[in-house]
């Protein structure tokens, strides 16, 4: 997709994705045989359910019937959040994975597996997990540090509520 293609979807699209209350955060577009795909990823710090979603979709659609930004042709529009193990690029990402596990690609070369407590406007104070029976310790991160980050799906956690009850039992 080139640039000025992309501008232009961006332009024409994220403020009605702002004004469902949702972030705009991707926008693809992709060659399938003959047909083209536009892929539209969107979020909020609340997250964005699927009635969310299909109203984002109609809205959208709407919009682009309207104009000729995706050109003559057929395409297929695809409307969706950035999934369970998205990658963190901006503030507000990080914001919205606290007290989530993350895979960390520091800048100097290492990695790092922590959980995000808290951000504020310079990094993030993490949760690094005991090994081998040791105890967690806290560390930060500036951002300035982070080369890249990944939230990292965990099927076994337990949330705070769960042990809460347990402590109450």
């Amino acid at each position: 997709m080139s640039t000025t293609q992309s501008e232009r979807l961006r332009e024409l699209l994220e403020p009605l994705v702002g004004s469902q209350g949702l972030d705009l955060e991707g926008i693809e577009v992709e060659s399938v045989g003959r047909k083209r795909v536009l892929r539209v990823v969107v979020d909020s710090d609340e997250g964005a359910d699927l009635d969310a979603i299909a109203d984002v979709s109609r809205a959208l659609s709407a919009k682009l019937d309207e104009t000729d930004a995706m050109g003559e042709g057929e395409y297929t529009l695809e409307v969706g959040t950035p999934g369970a193990e998205r990658a963190l690029t901006e503030h507000r990402h990080y914001v919205r994975a606290v007290d989530r596990l993350v895979r960390f690609q520091l800048t100097e070369g290492d990695e790092l597996v922590a959980r995000i407590l808290t951000v504020d406007d310079a990094g993030l104070d993490l949760e690094v997990p005991g090994v081998k029976g040791r105890k967690a310790t806290t560390r930060r991160l500036a951002f300035e540090d982070i080369a890249k980050a990944r939230v990292q799906v965990e099927f076994n956690r337990k949330d705070k509520k769960d042990m809460t009850e347990e402590e109450e039992a």
